[in-house]
């Protein structure tokens, strides 16, 4: 039997972008509260998401970017979400987020600082089993907003990050105008 190279490389993708969740989910939590969600996304799902970038985009100069990191989305084969649920952990007393505790800073809107580093270490995780895999990928806030404006997860999420990945003799990642 025959393999081809581009049935191989998005097998070898879909594969490695399973990995990634794992580690998202199994990367360390500061208090040990598990508040991370994970998504693979590809096909019409990925194209929705590049599409809601570029309406992003269009929100203003300042947002040119989206629509710059929508065709690395549009470019790539598929692309992870790692995601936060707001989940107050409450502590008497932290102030790690800089409230006295967490009622105070659920009633001022203020996310648990434990949980938004717990997202960061996953992130962190996910694009090292790219990287150890040699998998072409970038960390895209850009597309994780986008993603919560399509209310992909289907619940309440504090932060969202995107990973398209992409295994092509160059890195459509690096060179972006």
């Amino acid at each position: 039997m025959i393999y081809s190279s581009s049935e191989s490389e998005k097998e070898a993708l879909l594969d490695v972008a399973r990995l990634m969740v794992s580690a998202a989910r199994t990367a360390p939590k500061a208090k040990g509260v598990d508040t991370i969600l994970t998504m693979i996304v590809d096909g019409s799902d990925k194209d929705a998401v590049a599409d809601e970038m570029r309406k992003i985009a269009e929100g203003g100069e300042h947002l040119k970017t989206f629509s710059r990191d929508a065709g690395n989305v549009d470019n790539s084969d598929f692309l992870v979400l790692l995601a936060v649920k707001d989940c107050p952990l409450n502590l008497a007393v932290c102030s790690v987020c800089g409230f006295e505790n967490c009622a105070a800073a659920e009633a001022n809107g203020s996310p648990c600082a434990f949980n938004l580093s717990d997202l960061g270490t996953a992130a962190g995780s996910a694009c090292a089993v790219a990287a150890h895999h040699w998998i072409d990928n970038r960390l895209m806030y850009t597309a994780g907003r986008a993603a919560m404006h399509l209310d992909l997860f289907g619940e309440k999420v504090r932060l969202c990050y995107g990973i398209p990945i992409s295994a092509r003799g160059k890195n459509i990642y690096f060179d972006r105008k």
